[in-house]
């Protein structure tokens, strides 16, 4: 078992270089450090163990991870992109380092971490064939067919009348669900998961990607912006495309419970073992931030 606590040790550690200016390293640290669900390095781990590796084995790609996701919330918060001023309860990054530092933070953490990734193989050598799979499957996730992607379209199509449901689609499986489904499957090889485990494992990605996405934009409508701990209503202000603004509210909740469904489903193979999946499938249902 490992929790919040121990994945936030294994960043500080990370984080101790003497080689990072004091400056740049405060910036990135005032962002990755902050708290959070940490839930891709969670999905990393557990898949891990779900497949019968040993946790420690995935510790390198939970970390990267994270700095990957917050990264992205680092651009996502500049005025050039969705302008939030505050992010996990507290002034975005560039409100506090300026919009030039935020940018070269983010940047830092996003190539710092396939540093730690990379780094491991040298260390491993008997391991270092899945981490660099591991290290693709991430590139893939968070890149110009993933998530960068998902982001240029969700960009792209604020304000767009004529928006329909093929492009809600890819906007969302890119932009939130390519790095989630990255995060398991890449828990998955780094314990050693054979091709059946691996595809049930980027089944349950898509499918709670999917899920996490639609409860996030339920929540920037019905949601509470202290315990969400960010700006609610800004996608309405944007006129972004949404599964409430889409579909309407009832119908997008019914769409969180198939996926749940589905999500759930692609897990049987592995039986108990899928306990700590199944629980977090249930709770992002009824999730409040």
């Amino acid at each position: 078992m490992i929790n919040l606590e121990q994945i936030t040790a294994v960043l500080e550690a990370y984080m101790r270089r003497e080689d990072l200016p004091t400056a740049l390293c405060e910036a990135m640290k005032y962002s990755l450090l902050a708290g959070g669900k940490r839930l891709r390095p969670m999905l990393c781990l557990y898949a891990c163990e779900m497949v019968g590796g040993n946790m420690e084995a995935a510790l390198p790609l939970a970390a990267a991870l994270e700095m990957i996701h917050t990264y992205s919330l680092i651009h996502d918060d500049l005025p050039c992109m969705d302008d939030d001023d505050f992010r996990r309860g507290r002034p975005s990054n560039h409100k506090v380092f300026g919009e030039a530092n935020a940018l070269l933070a983010g940047d830092a953490l996003l190539t710092y971490a396939f540093e730690v990734i990379l780094s491991e193989g040298p260390r491993h050598i008997e391991k270092a064939p899945r981490y660099y799979e591991a290290a693709t499957e991430i590139a893939h996730g968070a890149g110009v067919s993933g998530m960068v992607a998902g982001q240029w379209a969700d960009l792209a199509n604020e304000k767009t009348p004529c928006a329909d449901a093929e492009t809600l689609t890819y906007i969302h499986t890119r932009k939130t669900g390519a790095l989630i489904t990255a995060a398991v499957v890449a828990g998955g090889i780094a314990g050693n998961a054979d091709p059946e485990s691996v595809g049930a494992l980027r089944r349950f990605g898509a499918h709670y990607g999917v899920l996490f996405q639609i409860t996030d934009d339920l929540l920037d409508v019905l949601g509470d912006s202290k315990t969400v701990g960010k700006t609610l209503g800004k996608d309405a202000a944007h006129q972004k495309l949404t599964y409430p603004s889409l579909y309407g509210i009832e119908t997008a909740k019914r769409m969180a419970q198939e996926e749940a469904r589905f999500a759930k489903e692609a897990l049987g193979k592995f039986g108990d073992r899928a306990t700590w999946f199944l629980t977090l499938t249930d709770q992002t249902l009824t999730r409040t931030f």
